[in-house]
Formats: structure tokens, C-alpha cells, sequence
């Protein structure tokens, strides 16, 4: 059985037949997905993804705001934040950090409104799904100073989505983190990538889809789905000479234990 640690299941990209996607999910042999229902809680659209969590025993869900959308944090908000994170499917506080490569939001307003969230983070106890992107260097330092040095390493979180470098690997492991990988590592030019996942110690390991983005080869081009989660567990036993069934249970226990779901 599988898990996809990352899913943004409440996007519009689902509305035509987002309880098939879900089926086929089931069907592949997903037991669980970790809905990360704060991607546009600055719009008002964070309902939707709190609610697929209360209406599926399977799904649980992550609140938090986007470096994308940082500017829009203020008072209000991070109230809001706080209430949505005591529902019972709330597991986690994400998808947070930061995100040079578009910056939708200034550095600096990122750079607070990240360091903030991990405050809040450590204050509920909730493991943190980090998301970066050209801001390496940036996301290590914060992560050292607001989230390890005040003892986050204990309560842990995701590196979602790993793209980075070796660096941000190995310093991430030293924080506690585990690493997720999408279905990049699936990609034809992603070889260097390939040779991180090599290196990430099993007991460490997530799998995601970060759906609807990112779809693995074969299915490179389509809109991803949970279902596709499978492909990056197939890439993975490659690159560790494991099973995929080997795969699948250590990732999976790597995530409940990281959620205490066991």
C-alpha cells in the first residue's frame, strides 16, 4: 500500500470527476493522502480541502500559508490558520517556505511570514511540509535558526517535492527532515536528482504526486493524480535496487510514524 504525502486534490483541475480520481487512487492501492488544503487559503479556498478530508476516512490534510501568497498574511489570517489547524484531520502546517524562482511575494515578506509559520508550527506541534525552490541557502539558514535550534527536529517535517542538491539533502537529513520526492525523479533529465534519492536513507524516505503538477513518466504531459504515486515508487526501488513493495511499506511507515497515525 501506498501514500501520497502531497496532494492538492481541491483544485479546480478536479472538479469534473474528482471522486474518480480518488477511486482510482484506491484502486492503485493508495491508503492515505495528505491534502495540503492552505495552498490558497489566501483566496478563501481553504473549505474544500478540510472538506474532502472530513468526507474520506483516508485523507488527512496540511494548513499553512504559500511563499507565493505571503504578502496577503497579516492578523486575520494567521487566526484563521490557527483555528483550521486544530481540526481533527490537520496533521501537519504546509505547504511553507520559500520561492525565489517566481517571487509572487517580496523575499523579505517571504523570508517573515516563513519564519512565523514555523513559530506557529512548533507552538501546535505539527510537522512541517517545507516547500523551496532557488532559495536553498535562504530555506537552510531559517530552517537552523527558527525551526532545529528551538528543538522543531524533534516534532520533524517534509522536504517536499525534493529538487535540490545534495547540500540541501544532507542538511536537511541533519535537521531531522525527510526528504519527498515527486515525479521528478521519473524525469529524463533529472539524473543528479536520481543520485540524491540514491543517498536518502530509507527510514527517512516519502513519495508524493504534488498533483495535479508534475505527472511521472509515462504519463509525463497529464494532468497527475494520486494514482500516479506508484510510478515514483517504481523509480525508487529502482535507484535503491530495492522492491517496490519494499518501497511502499517503508515510505508509508515512514509517514505515519512522522504523523503518529500508528
Amino acid at each position: 500500500m501506498f501514500i501520497d504525502s502531497h496532494s492538492h486534490l481541491d483544485v479546480p483541475n478536479y472538479d469534473a470527476d474528482r471522486d474518480e480520481v480518488i477511486a482510482r487512487a484506491r484502486a492503485a492501492g493508495v491508503e492515505l493522502m495528505l491534502e495540503i488544503a492552505g495552498s490558497d487559503v489566501g483566496k478563501g479556498s481553504l473549505a474544500p480541502g478540510l472538506r474532502l478530508a472530513e468526507e474520506h476516512e483516508f485523507i488527512y490534510a496540511a494548513v499553512g500559508l504559500h511563499p507565493h501568497e505571503a504578502s496577503l498574511y497579516d492578523a486575520e489570517l494567521e487566526q484563521t490558520l490557527l483555528e483550521c489547524s486544530r481540526h481533527p484531520k490537520v496533521i501537519g502546517w504546509g505547504e511553507i517556505g520559500l520561492d525565489y524562482y517566481y517571487d509572487n511575494s517580496p523575499r523579505e515578506v517571504q523570508k517573515q511570514v516563513f519564519c512565523r509559520q514555523l513559530e506557529l508550527a512548533f507552538e501546535r506541534r505539527l510537522p512541517v511540509i517545507i516547500h523551496t525552490r532557488d532559495a536553498e541557502d535562504d530555506t537552510v539558514s531559517l530552517l537552523r535558526e527558527h525551526w532545529a535550534q528551538v528543538g522543531g527536529s524533534e516534532i520533524g517535517g517534509i522536504i517536499h517535492c525534493f529538487t535540490g542538491t545534495q547540500a540541501l539533502a544532507d542538511a536537511a537529513l541533519q535537521m531531522g527532515f525527510h526528504i519527498s520526492f515527486s515525479g521528478v525523479v521519473t524525469f529524463k533529465t533529472a539524473e543528479e536528482l536520481r543520485n540524491v534519492a540514491r543517498s536518502v536513507p530509507m527510514d527517512r524516505l516519502l513519495i508524493e504526486t504534488d498533483c495535479p503538477f508534475l505527472a511521472p513518466i509515462p504519463y509525463r504531459g497529464k494532468r497527475n493524480e494520486p494514482a500516479f504515486v506508484v510510478e515514483t515508487a517504481k523509480k525508487l526501488a529502482e535507484l535503491k535496487q530495492s522492491s517496490v513493495e519494499e518501497i511502499a511499506d517503508s515510505t508509508s511507515s515512514n509517514f505515519k510514524r512522522l504523523f503518529h497515525l500508528t
